[in-house]
């Protein structure tokens, strides 16, 4: 495994399940942390950080309680915050990352299933995708089309994309979840986190496939990202290229070795090495 360098923050942002929109050159930082709804943090740089307060009011949720794991994408003019709450996956919509963030449907977007962890893809052909959690093998990852409006899912595309099944991901319990997914050079790949997010060996694996609702597997090498540094509870991740081009990937840690709570936010870059003609993702300086 590489030596993994992590950006250093000037202060802490207690962030859990954290992901990162750069817009307008500013960059978003949303994640797991208010139980009133999802807050948003802005920096110019990717180091010094300004809480902003919540992108989203749990007033204007469907759920009141465990605001979880969002995201933020802008589409066509609008920005579509994809989260959990009340362990449903839900979606809400904003003119601006700052929100207010919407749910306009006063529903999950699976109404008879407890699920989590919602993320969202767009493909080249503009064929949108949804990956989210569910919980009929312990926590294992899924993947749905959606509708045009990037709210209903095609519960009649549902299939399954990965599950516990390395023995890095067996610690404790049966996990695996927090997945995102990129496209490079025409392979996808699905970062996902394993064990318990409360687990000190709460790691970052990855999958990949050439057809998106395909199979999936996963790297021999997992996990890439576990304890760097000496941080611990290191996970659920999310990546985003900043102003330089460069693809970094953001991910939260436990705040000590003692002490889960409050997660914190850290940032650290992806880069592909060539292994026998095709790119293996690496997290690096």
């Amino acid at each position: 495994m590489n030596e993994i360098i992590v950006e250093e923050l000037e202060i802490p942002v207690p962030l859990g399940d954290p992901f990162i929109l750069l817009h307008n050159g500013t960059y978003y930082a949303y994640g797991t942390h208010s139980d009133e709804g999802i807050e948003v943090y802005i920096s110019d740089n990717l180091k010094t950080w300004k809480y902003k307060g919540l992108a989203l009011n749990k007033k204007d949720s469907w759920a009141d309680r465990w605001f979880w794991a969002p995201e933020v994408y802008e589409v066509n003019g609008k920005f579509y915050m994809y989260y959990s709450a009340d362990e449903h996956i839900c979606v809400a919509v904003a003119d601006s990352p700052v929100g207010p963030f919407i749910q306009n449907k006063q529903e999950p977007m699976i109404v008879e299933e407890k699920c989590i962890d919602n993320s969202f893809f767009m493909d080249d052909d503009g064929t949108p995708y949804l990956s989210f959690v569910r919980f009929n093998d312990g926590n294992n990852v899924w993947i749905a089309e959606l509708e045009k409006d990037l709210i209903t899912l095609k519960k009649e595309t549902m299939r399954p994309c990965i599950h516990v099944s390395q023995a890095w991901e067996e610690v404790w319990p049966r996990v695996n979840e927090g997945s995102y997914i990129l496209k490079h050079n025409g392979i996808y790949y699905m970062t996902y986190s394993a064990n318990s997010y409360e687990s000190p060996f709460y790691g970052v694996g990855c999958a990949t496939a050439t057809d998106i609702m395909g199979e999936w597997a996963k790297y021999d090498e997992n996990p890439l990202l576990q304890n760097p540094g000496g941080l611990v509870g290191v996970g659920h991740s999310a990546m985003f290229t900043d102003k330089e081009g460069k693809l970094r990937i953001v991910f939260h840690a436990h705040k000590d070795k003692s002490n889960i709570h409050p997660r914190a936010m850290y940032i650290g870059t992806v880069n592909f090495e060539n292994v026998n003609g095709t790119d293996r993702m690496r997290i690096s300086k």
